[in-house]
């Protein structure tokens, strides 16, 4: 449970933005599970823009051809950040791009460590389809595992507890997998690490996913769309019986609050889902044990966003509950009716959403976890209830 600068500052989060939401989320949201800060996409990069990337941007690097934060949107540097982070009872975390970066090649820089070059360990035809800054590793070359474990190791002497590494999934990328997982095991700290992004991963890789990593995501970026709720309903019934300790499929992060500031897709905006729609994307993250990072920015939020992320029902069923699971789903005339069941240490956990868009009848005698006590759920809406133990 934590904040992601991506759906609010895209490639252009700074430190005092960072700073603010980790004040925010200390202040109020802390206890109630949410821990992690997390730094996205391209902040080596001193021109980074709202909507979309530079394909020349003047990345900055050490001599080893590894990233560094760019100076004027984080003049502290990220052990310092981290440590702020640290102090406030929260965990730091950052995103990076598989590969080396094309400038590191460019400039033939050294590998920490070794004798080897970038030059020479690069796989120049393995790049992302959707991002310039690198160039793909060639893993039959072992100074392709001596830069992640280089770059690893600077991270971790930052104090960074989170790593959210992308484009490894979309294709599957076993290799650059396996070894960024071996990287964090090399460098002795407790380094979380997520993948990106999931599109429609399949379920066949989850031993290998288990094995190297402990959260990755199981679609495309998630905006502030019906429809893009609406898709994750499958995704993470698919995934719901593989849901452990130690290994989680990702919904993607949460775009509810104040987003699009300066960010990839769209325009300053409180998010378009409406407060029901909001309620139905948190309840269905927790009872598919998704993990949850919040996408909006805290400090200009509204309250009655950040009352939502407050409710302990959240971090509950992310901790505790287990056989969580899609029961039924029906068409009825313009919708569907889905119920979802979990059961808790000494309870069982019931949600049933409805997809259309009009309330629909739903009889009840009592509040729900949200507090409703009306005898319907509403269009995209949700009623959800921990009740007795079920056999």
């Amino acid at each position: 449970m934590g904040w992601n600068s991506w759906d609010c500052f895209g490639t252009t989060v700074t430190e005092p933005e960072v700073l603010a939401n980790a004040r925010v989320m200390s202040s109020q949201l802390l206890a109630f599970g949410w821990d992690t800060v997390v730094v996205d996409i391209a902040w080596y990069d001193p021109t980074a823009r709202a909507h979309g990337y530079n394909s020349d941007a003047p990345v900055v690097l050490d001599g080893y051809g590894r990233q560094l934060p760019a100076p004027n949107r984080f003049p502290s540097g990220f052990a310092a950040l981290a440590a702020e982070v640290h102090a406030l009872g929260l965990k730091f975390g950052l995103h990076i791009m598989r590969g080396i970066p094309r400038r590191a090649v460019e400039l033939d820089l050294p590998i920490f460590g070794t004798s080897w070059t970038a030059a020479e360990v690069a796989d120049r035809d393995n790049v992302c389809a959707w991002n310039p800054d690198n160039f793909g590793l060639n893993h039959d070359h072992p100074g392709a595992q001596a830069y992640y474990d280089s770059q690893v190791a600077q991270f971790a002497a930052w104090g960074v507890d989170f790593i959210k590494a992308d484009d490894m999934l979309a294709p599957y990328h076993h290799r650059e997998i396996e070894s960024y997982a071996e990287a964090i095991r090399r460098s002795g700290r407790d380094i979380t690490l997520s993948l990106s992004p999931g599109t429609w991963l399949s379920t066949d890789h989850v031993d290998h996913l288990r094995e190297n990593a402990a959260m990755w995501r199981i679609s495309d970026d998630l905006w502030d769309r019906w429809e893009d709720i609406h898709a994750q309903f499958a995704r993470l019934a698919r995934w719901a019986p593989f849901q452990q300790p130690g290994g989680w499929a990702d919904a993607d992060m949460l775009p509810l609050g104040h987003i699009g500031i300066r960010a990839e897709r769209g325009d300053d905006r409180a998010s378009r889902l409406t407060l029901d729609e909001q309620k139905t994307l948190l309840t269905l993250w927790s009872m598919a044990r998704s993990p949850l990072m919040m996408g909006g920015d805290l400090p200009t939020t509204s309250p009655e966003t950040v009352a939502l992320l407050k409710n302990p029902a959240l971090a509950e069923l992310l901790t505790t509950s287990y056989n969580n699971r899609e029961i039924t789903r029906e068409p009825i005339a313009d919708g569907e009716l889905i119920v979802w069941r979990a059961r808790g240490e000494h309870c069982s956990y019931e949600a049933t959403f409805w997809t259309g868009p009009t309330p629909h009848a739903f009889p009840t005698n009592g509040p729900d976890l949200w507090g409703a006590t009306d005898a319907h759920i509403p269009a995209h809406g949700v009623r959800w209830f921990k009740l007795p133990p079920t056999p």
